[in-house]
């Protein structure tokens, strides 16, 4: 069974410790989904240590549903982290996403391969591979291009039947541009020039 990701965006009320706002101190500004529609392993361990099998260092793992998560958050979240019914519940700080190395790399993988058959474009395969590459991956997949160990970006290849792609394995690469992720950053960094680096924050929970 896969672990999806679940939770939205927040910011801090501009105006919150003041004598005419009494209104909650972080805001929903929008969920997740429409802005992220994928299952993505490496990206969940490298931000929130959830299936980090790559073995990333976390940058926000396990820090739990925040003591002032907005009412409209913790309908969302709240009583299924409660139940146990949602796991890896977390938040990160767009200061903190902001600041991401993008050449970070994990300790044991160099990248990752996806396969798909050419006839089913839709059903993709994906595995973490270190160096040399292991001999299951090479009987799918077949030879890569000769320069594909020293790739900085997205490789492609064909086989008869398949076609194939490696990345190097970089922060850059699991949260980069063929990935949802962009979109999601876009929003929180639009906020972020109105209410702050440290006013703006994703809330996130896995099923």
């Amino acid at each position: 069974m896969g672990t999806d990701i679940h939770g939205g965006i927040e910011f801090r009320h501009p105006h919150v410790g003041t004598d005419y706002y009494d209104g909650e101190p972080w805001v929903t500004a929008m969920d997740l989904w429409p802005l992220y529609d994928e299952t993505d392993y490496t990206a969940f361990g490298a931000l929130f240590g959830v299936r980090n099998y790559a073995g990333f260092r976390p940058l926000a793992a396990g820090r739990g549903l925040p003591a002032d998560l907005s009412s409209a958050m913790r309908s969302e979240l709240g009583s299924w982290v409660a139940q146990g019914e949602l796991d890896g519940a977390s938040w990160v700080l767009w200061a903190e996403l902001a600041s991401i190395d993008p050449a970070t790399t994990p300790e044991h993988f160099v990248g990752r391969v996806t396969w798909h058959a050419k006839s089913l474009p839709a059903i993709r395969r994906r595995q973490l591979v270190s160096r040399p590459w292991p001999t299951s991956v090479l009987s799918t997949v077949g030879v890569p291009p000769a320069d594909v160990d020293s790739a900085a970006e997205r490789v492609e290849w064909t086989t008869d039947d398949l076609v194939c792609a490696y990345e190097p394995l970089t922060l850059g690469s699991v949260l980069g541009p063929t990935t949802h992720w962009p979109h999601v950053f876009a929003v929180m960094k639009a906020l972020a020039d109105r209410f702050g680096d440290d006013g703006v924050r994703l809330v996130a929970a896995f099923d």
